[in-house]
């Protein structure tokens, strides 16, 4: 395995304060370096892997940026290593790289979420724009997955009867429709309206419509009502 000079990022720092790293997977030795070098002399760290189990074990993989995986190399393909990080519920922003593509490879991939499937030999600059969009998604999946976190946790909170009136209100029902349909007060309506803002913390009504929208709804319909 080679890993390309860069610097070095301590425990304590989370993943957004580290830089993008580009995690480069391919058994040509030669082209592993010259892709590395390249990305390093724009300034954007790299690691070269000869094999994705070489990756595996590097432990990286939470790490902010995104894959250049070679299609066809020893032991577990990248197309393979595609499926498999998808398995595991790894969201990870993947540029195929390969001198074999044809047009299945490329839908298949493609539809598994690959954001590029560029052949060798690849332009310098058609492959910095590749990593640069790959970069650019990762950061926005990142982004989007901290405010599901966050907006998840504030739900916890919730009473179950908030909850219930949380639905209601996104939904765009009034506190007297949703008195009558938990059979309960307007006033009581409107003090649990008040709770779930509170603790909500949305600003305004459409981040709360936007902050049920973020939490799945197998987690929405897990929580007792």
């Amino acid at each position: 395995m080679n890993i390309s000079t860069g610097t070095v990022v301590t425990a304590k720092e989370t993943l957004f304060e580290q830089n993008p790293i580009v995690l480069v997977v391919d058994d040509d030795e030669s082209l592993r370096l010259s892709i590395c070098e390249l990305l390093e002399s724009v300034g954007i760290q790299a690691a070269g892997f000869a094999t994705t189990q070489a990756l595996m074990d590097a432990e990286v993989l939470d790490r902010p940026g995104c894959m250049i995986l070679d299609v066809r190399m020893p032991g577990v393909s990248g197309l393979e290593f595609q499926s498999r990080l998808a398995a595991s519920g790894i969201s990870a922003s993947i540029i195929f790289l390969t001198g074999y593509g044809d047009i299945p490879m490329t839908v298949h991939a493609m539809k598994a979420g690959a954001i590029e499937f560029l052949t060798k030999p690849v332009r310098d600059q058609t492959l910095l724009d590749a990593v640069s969009k790959a970069i650019e998604i990762d950061k926005e999946k990142r982004a989007e997955q901290l405010t599901t976190d966050a907006n998840v946790a504030l739900y916890a909170t919730l009473t179950p009867r908030e909850r219930q009136v949380m639905e209601a209100v996104v939904r765009g029902a009034l506190s007297k429709q949703i008195a009558f349909e938990l059979n309960i007060s307007e006033i009581t309506v409107k003090l649990h309206r008040s709770s779930v803002m509170k603790k909500m913390k949305p600003p305004f009504l459409t981040h709360l419509v936007r902050a049920w929208q973020s939490i799945p709804a197998d987690i929405r319909d897990g929580y007792p009502v």
